[in-house]
């Protein structure tokens, strides 16, 4: 089977990516080991909804046009936004087909797959950034008592015991499943390394409307000094809820949430926790602070103070005593919420440098031809949102339209650069949660 592009992954990312690829009239297929929107079909728990308001879903050429713009989707509304996004222009897709090798020829690429191989001069990657959970080593040191799951097999309360819950992780993922399951009964104890605090709200608009209108989402990833640490900044400390609640610290504690340190090892039968948690959470109110600094200043230049309530701060993150150690026989289970990492084990190896670093600039590969989009912080600060993977894939669908019409009949050697590629090896970073 012959075709000038493949596009791998049928979700918001390659769906966005063919809608470009459409409007170009360049021909592609997208392939997908399931179907439309298959991680959020099967890879999230039953009561998540997207952290962004549904004024914020967008997609090229499409957008939400319900009456609740200032609600939040639930999973099953998403999927089925995604499946009608697909029907609006035709995309291609190819369901219940599995990647096996995406491997270089002289003259592009030979994707092979469980149902047949694919000829093609070009391939993006779509398949998103939570390809695979990052659990730690010290997992494997549990008694084998010990019920484990991670955030992509969390369904719902029910799928665990009465017992004491060990949450391990503070991001989004972890704050919203040990809310969820302290809400549901259980005890709780949530393991918090860094995070990012934020209000759901501030001065009556959503925080996210405000990160929009100051320009921070759409923050370009050559303006920033530390990209790869952008890249693993934790998702932000928020729950997309139907009464627009904050989800901090704060509100875990005040629900009977107990929170310790971050889980730095398991000695014999206790876990024993980092003793800077106060640290952390100090820095985490210093920045959500500046955050709200530059937000305020915005309003005031922009003439919003009067029609907007006065300016006010969350109240300072109040610990109790955080214990340094616990007995691991109080707890039944553990949830592990410590992030998501891609994963390209399919790709060709000439794709990752001498360190097994996928190499690329904002999504342009340094072996030609190939293109990587889904990600957090590809281009913009915005990217693995819904409503950051359109402008994302609209600069690389330019780039692959030009690299197909300039393409030649010889390869340059492997690990040589794409014409007008800045390669930048990137870690295949872990990343706590999802944009969403």
């Amino acid at each position: 089977m012959r075709t000038p592009v493949v596009v791998i992954g049928a979700g918001q990312a390659g769906l966005a990516m063919s809608h470009h690829l459409t409007g170009r009239g360049i021909d592609h297929v997208v392939l997908d080991r399931g179907e439309v929107a298959q991680t959020w079909r099967t890879e999230r728990w039953d009561s998540l909804r997207l952290l962004t308001p549904n004024w914020m879903t967008r997609l090229p050429g499409y957008r939400y046009e319900g009456s609740d713009p200032d609600g939040f989707m639930t999973k099953n509304e998403t999927v089925a936004f995604l499946d009608e996004y697909r029907r609006s222009f035709g995309a291609p897709v190819q369901t219940n087909v599995t990647v096996e090798k995406v491997c270089r020829r002289p003259l592009g690429f030979e994707v092979r797959t469980d149902q047949g191989t694919w000829v093609c001069d070009a391939v993006v990657a779509a398949t998103g950034a939570s390809s695979e959970p990052y659990i730690p080593a010290l997992a494997t040191e549990l008694p084998d008592r010990f019920h484990q799951l991670d955030a992509l097999q969390y369904r719902n309360p029910c799928q665990l015991g009465a017992g004491e819950v060990l949450v391990v992780g503070a991001s989004a993922s972890g704050a919203q499943i040990a809310d969820e399951l302290q809400r549901s009964g259980r005890q709780v104890t949530l393991a918090v390394g860094d995070h990012v605090r934020l209000p759901r709200l501030h001065r009556d608009r959503d925080i996210h409307w405000w990160m929009d209108v100051i320009g921070q989402l759409d923050e370009r990833y050559d303006e920033v000094e530390d990209l790869n640490r952008a890249r693993r900044l934790p998702s932000l400390q928020l729950v997309g809820s139907p009464e627009r609640r904050t989800l901090d610290l704060n509100a875990l504690i005040a629900s009977g949430v107990g929170v310790v340190g971050k889980l730095m090892r398991v000695s014999g039968s206790k876990a024993q926790f980092s003793g800077g948690l106060t640290n952390l959470v100090g820095n985490a109110d210093l920045k959500q602070n500046r955050l709200l600094d530059r937000i305020d200043e915005f309003a005031t230049e922009h003439g919003l103070d009067e029609t907007l309530p006065k300016p006010t701060r969350p109240p300072a993150t109040a610990l109790p005593a955080i214990p340094t150690e616990m007995e691991l026989s109080r707890f039944d289970t553990v949830v592990w919420a410590t992030g998501y990492r891609p994963k390209y084990s399919w790709l060709d190896p000439a794709a990752f440098d001498d360190r097994g670093r996928l190499a690329h600039d904002g999504g342009v590969c340094s072996l030609p031809g190939l293109y990587l989009l889904g990600i957090p912080f590809l281009r913009r600060r915005k990217s693995s949102f819904l409503d950051g993977v359109g402008p994302d894939a609209g600069e690389l669908a330019s780039h692959l339209h030009a690299f197909l019409d300039r393409r030649v009949h010889v390869w340059p050697s492997p690990g040589a650069a794409g014409v007008g590629i800045r390669s930048r090896a990137v870690d295949p970073e872990v990343h706590s949660g999802s944009g969403r």
